[in-house]
């Protein structure tokens, strides 16, 4: 290989190498939001789940067995539950959307503020 075309092949490599961990570290901190968050101690999965009634349940739960929230309970869970859908922008499927809107409706009830 000519010195020119190993040059260009180690410049790439490096710009290939600069991109991918300039990335890792700016992207995404809202995934951390919703792992690590003082909001609440989420079950694994839960916005994942196809039923609201079971969403809603699980957020329930984990707003009033958790000892990390800074709120009341029924605030903690709708503002994580509002915090997903926010987060999740237009990548969100308009049945997915569905879903957890209605998960909404159902934690609503589930905490009895109809």
């Amino acid at each position: 290989m000519a010195p020119t075309a190993a040059r260009r092949k180690a410049t790439a490599q490096k710009l290939r190498r600069a991109k991918t961990s300039r990335r890792k570290t700016t992207r995404y901190w809202s995934g951390r939001v919703t792992k690590e968050s003082d909001a609440l101690d989420l079950e694994s999965g839960v916005f994942s789940l196809q039923d609201p009634k079971r969403i809603a349940a699980s957020l329930k739960r984990s707003a009033e067995r958790s000892r990390r929230r800074k709120a009341e309970p029924y605030r903690s869970a709708l503002s994580m539950l509002v915090f997903y859908i926010n987060r999740a922008g237009r990548n969100l499927s308009a049945g997915r959307r569905r879903t957890l809107e209605q998960a909404k409706t159902e934690l609503r009830r589930q905490f009895g503020r109809d």
